[in-house]
């Protein structure tokens, strides 16, 4: 099951408190004080995981409590800490204060690491508080407590690709044959009701991913049909692919119709560099890409995914941008690197 926004509870943990002791020795009177410290609480740490496609293990648990912090005690012996709570969750995952509506944080990478609740820090003992005019302090500090919130997680599917149409308009099929992935295909609307991801594996070790997105409609931008459960995950995709089937209706409508869903959800992602394809030319003998409006598309393909045609012209596009739009982010980065 594919589940991408969950809400769950974490606590990190308190502090341990510190201590008031005095030395109690043979042969010694005037102990003085030598209360330890207390332990600092575990936190909450969230990490990547390139392994996990899902938020699906947070609907069965959704409180997660660091341990605390052991008080401290005499002979100046701090208590121990306790242990971080790591949580694992997919590349891709947003991470938001539920109830202030914050961004915490991105997981970009597998690797990253977020401390969405720090713990408390730990009391001081009374050994802390000796001054010249005060040699017998019975002072010292609970612990704090440790930070408790609650969190909307939320995984926005990271991909160089993906599929945009309306319901039957062949992304699936398309990514069942240019990838190993494995989606539902039917011959009526919405068989894809989550996200999909294929890595396509051209010559010579060049790979890049290509997500296939549940089917758009008129309204989506509104929640109607699949809605937002679709138009999210297409955000941190580097290029789009607006599919066209052959026996649509009205091509141009069509493809406009996108166009607007997308320009209306989010003006920056209709921004992104896009292609448009037609689908299914194997009904129509596999003629030419029929003529369309689309001057901000950087190509016109004619396919058929069920007949293995058009698709290289197709790959080595989006190959080709990709690899193009992924040398400019890493020039940028290292232009604002620069001193």
């Amino acid at each position: 099951m594919f589940i991408d926004r969950v809400v769950v509870n974490v606590k990190a943990g308190d502090g341990g408190s510190g201590i008031a002791s005095f030395r109690r020795e043979k042969f010694v009177p005037l102990g003085g004080p030598d209360g330890g410290d207390g332990g600092r609480g575990g936190d909450i740490i969230l990490v990547g995981d390139s392994n996990l496609a899902t938020l699906l293990d947070y609907t069965y648990r959704d409180t997660w409590t660091a341990p605390a912090g052991d008080h401290g005690s005499g002979v100046n012996k701090s208590g121990k800490s306790g242990k971080d709570v790591i949580m694992p969750v997919p590349v891709g995952t947003v991470v938001k204060d539920l109830s202030t509506s914050e961004l915490l944080g991105e997981i970009l990478e597998n690797g990253d690491r977020l401390v969405v609740a720090k713990g408390g820090r730990g009391g001081k003992g009374n050994s802390h508080f000796v001054t010249a005019t005060h040699q017998s302090p019975r002072e010292y500090q609970p612990g704090e407590d440790g930070e408790a919130r609650t969190l909307e997680l939320e995984l926005k599917l990271i991909a160089d690709v993906g599929l945009v149409g309306q319901p039957n308009a062949g992304k699936s099929t398309l990514l069942s044959v240019i990838s190993a992935a494995r989606p539902k295909i039917g011959d009526y609307p919405f068989t894809t009701l989550s996200p999909n991801l294929g890595v396509v594996q051209l010559t010579d070790g060049r790979t890049f991913v290509v997500a296939d997105l549940p089917g758009i409609i008129e309204g989506a931008h509104e929640g109607r049909g699949l809605g937002l459960l679709f138009l999210r995950h297409i955000e941190r995709t580097r290029v789009l692919a607006f599919l066209i089937p052959i026996d649509a209706m009205d091509w141009q409508e069509e493809y406009d119709q996108l166009r607007r869903e997308i320009e209306s959800y989010s003006p920056e992602l209709a921004q992104k560099p896009h292609c448009v394809v037609f689908t299914k030319m194997d009904l129509f003998a596999n003629e030419p890409a029929p003529p369309i409006d689309a001057p901000d598309a950087f190509g016109i393909f004619a396919i058929s995914a069920a007949a293995r045609v058009g698709l290289e012209p197709l790959l080595a596009s989006w190959w080709s941008r990709v690899l193009d739009l992924k040398k400019e982010v890493v020039r940028r980065d290292d232009t604002v690197s620069l001193p």
